[in-house]
Formats: C-alpha cells, structure tokens, sequence
C-alpha cells in the first residue's frame, strides 16, 4: 500500500514525465521543419482514424475540446494543404474534414518523428523495463473498475 505522500511523488513523477514528453517531440517535430504544432498533429492523427471523414462535431468530441478550437486547427490546417472541407454527400449544411495527399505524408513524417521521440524517452530502459513500463501504462490508461463501465 503507498502513502498519501508517495501518491504525490508519483504523480508529480508522471506530469514531469508528461512535460518531458511534450517537449521532446515538440523538438522532433521542430527538427523536421513540418510546421505543425503538437495540436494540430493530434487532429491530423485523429483524423487518420476514421473511415470516413468526420464533421467538426466529431473532431471536437473525439478530441475532447470544444468545437471552436477545431475550427482554429482545421483553419490552420486547410491553410497549409493538409486537411479540405468536403461538402457532406447526404446533407449539404454539413461539413467533412479530410485529409489530402499532403496531410497523408505530413502523417508518415509525424510517425517518425514520434518514433525518434519515444526512443529518445525510453533509451535509459531495457527491454524488460519497457516491458514492464508498457504494461504499467495499460493499466493507468484502462483505468479502475469505475472507469472501465
């Protein structure tokens, strides 16, 4: 069992860890001159999700934020040639994100660079503490028995 202040120590472990990893692939992601910001790289690997191309809506719920900042990211995005709005087929109100040629390569650059990132971070481990550590962070991301209903 771990004390209240050991709960504490792991959990500012786990935001410095978080912080490290942001800054790490902001890096990567500088270094490879794609002119994409973290946020605008999680709509573009969110984006690569679905089948078919989502409305805002399902971006903005998807990513957990409210609809005007993927409005702001979708701008930025269209602007440089990754992402277009598509009319919807069904229902002519209704706009659908997708992806272009561009946003599919800026996507394999993206890998990459998070890749490298996730490297870089885990280097210090052997392979049995990566092991361990990966499925450490299953258990943290599946959550408890309430969040799993």
């Amino acid at each position: 069992m771990t004390s209240p202040d050991s709960d504490g120590l792991l959990a500012e472990q786990l935001l410095r860890l978080t912080r490290r990893v942001h800054r790490i692939q902001k890096r990567h992601l500088h270094t490879r001159d794609l002119g994409i910001t973290p946020a605008q790289s999680r709509l573009l690997r969110t984006l690569a999700h679905y089948s078919t191309p989502p409305r805002m809506a399902d971006l903005a719920e998807r990513l957990e934020v409210v609809p005007r900042a993927v409005t702001t990211l979708v701008d930025a995005l269209e602007g440089s040639g990754q992402v277009r709005r598509a009319p919807d087929p069904a229902n002519r109100r209704v706009t659908r994100i997708e992806l272009t040629d561009q946003g599919r390569a800026t996507l394999r650059e993206l890998h990459t660079a998070r890749r490298s990132a996730a490297e870089e971070i885990l280097a210090p481990l052997t392979q049995e503490q990566r092991a361990v550590f990966g499925d450490l962070l299953d258990t943290l991301i599946d959550g408890g028995p309430a969040e799993r209903c």
